[in-house]
């Protein structure tokens, strides 16, 4: 097996650099990328659904696309893909508790879920979270599954801004605040 040392993680011994990293350890070190928290929504024939998500990102601006990657374990996440219709919701600090509750502390139903903040909608039918950073409405371009989860890449349709209030970003397992 070709190995080498890694001086900078301060550990003895040799990393494999032929993908043999274990998912535990790429756990420990992912929990040291900061990441954006989001809510991502969605509401049509297949029913509501809203989940806490960081691993999202824009593809493109022209068309106006973003991606999302949700858990595939989870058999309500398949309503995302059935509506064909998704909204991104980028959270604020003062947010926290709405995050936690869609992350599914407190194991709340998902209409006790939705209960814990206000909703509008755009053009999609998506619930936008009232009080966002940003909200993207979007319509489900392609899904890919990678592994453990469902890449969804939206077209968006709408988007609309809130104030500049802090960002609730979430690292080394558990959320802090930037800016404001």
């Amino acid at each position: 097996m070709n190995q080498h040392s890694n001086p900078e993680s301060g550990e003895e011994g040799m990393l494999p650099v032929n993908g043999g990293v274990d998912a535990a350890r790429f756990r420990q070190a992912m929990a040291r990328f900061a990441a954006s928290v989001n809510i991502v929504t969605t509401d049509g024939p297949a029913g509501p659904r809203g989940v806490t998500a960081t691993s999202v990102c824009s593809v493109s601006d022209d068309p106006p696309i973003i991606l999302v990657c949700l858990n595939a374990q989870g058999p309500l996440n398949e309503r995302f893909v059935e509506n064909e219709v998704f909204a991104l919701n980028v959270l604020g600090a003062e947010q926290e508790p709405v995050a936690r509750a869609f992350a599914g502390e407190g194991r709340l139903s998902t209409e006790e879920r939705f209960a814990t903040a206000r909703w509008t909608r755009l053009g999609s039918g998506a619930p936008i979270l009232e009080g966002a950073l940003a909200s993207f409405d979007c319509r489900l371009r392609e899904r890919t599954k990678v592994a453990t989860h469902n890449v969804l890449f939206g077209e968006v349709i709408g988007v609309r801004t809130g104030g500049d209030d802090a960002s609730l970003l979430y690292l080394g397992r558990r959320y802090r605040s930037l800016g404001s």
